[in-house]
């Protein structure tokens, strides 16, 4: 049923921007603890805009989900979920480095899961797409929260 899927999409939608997070927290934590040229590598300004750059994505995310109503805002809440999923994954991964890639830290776990759930009930770019058809074929776009 559409109500299934609209519920399934918001519930996947919440694991990604928890991964999403996770990986964040993981990235953030080695920005601070390792040091680089003689200063922690949070110091350095790309590192902190990368970092700044996927917090605004999961905050952006979580409130496209706190507002997920029916079926266009479920589905535009797993799109914006499994974006700021995606933003997480790239950001942290260059933050961490070479250690990101290794089986002994945990980055990649959370990068795996990022791909399986954007993948299911409808990718990022799969859902961008019907969300853009619908609109289309609506003529409008529907007031999604009450600002």
């Amino acid at each position: 049923s559409r109500h299934a899927l609209a519920a399934g999409r918001r519930a996947l939608g919440w694991w990604l921007l928890g991964t999403g997070h996770a990986m964040l927290a993981l990235a953030r934590r080695h920005a601070v603890e390792r040091i680089q040229f003689g200063r922690p590598l949070a110091s350095f300004q790309a590192v902190r805009h990368r970092l700044a750059e996927t917090l605004v994505a999961l905050e952006g995310a979580q409130a496209a989900l706190h507002t997920a109503e029916g079926e266009l805002g479920a589905l535009l809440g797993k799109a914006a979920a499994g974006q700021a999923a995606l933003t997480a994954a790239r950001h942290c991964q260059q933050v961490l480095g070479g250690i990101g890639f290794t089986a002994e830290h945990d980055l990649h776990r959370h990068v795996r899961r990022t791909l399986v759930l954007d993948g299911l009930l409808g990718s990022t770019r799969e859902l961008t797409r019907a969300a853009g058809a619908h609109i289309r074929v609506a003529g409008s776009a529907p007031r999604l929260a009450q600002l």
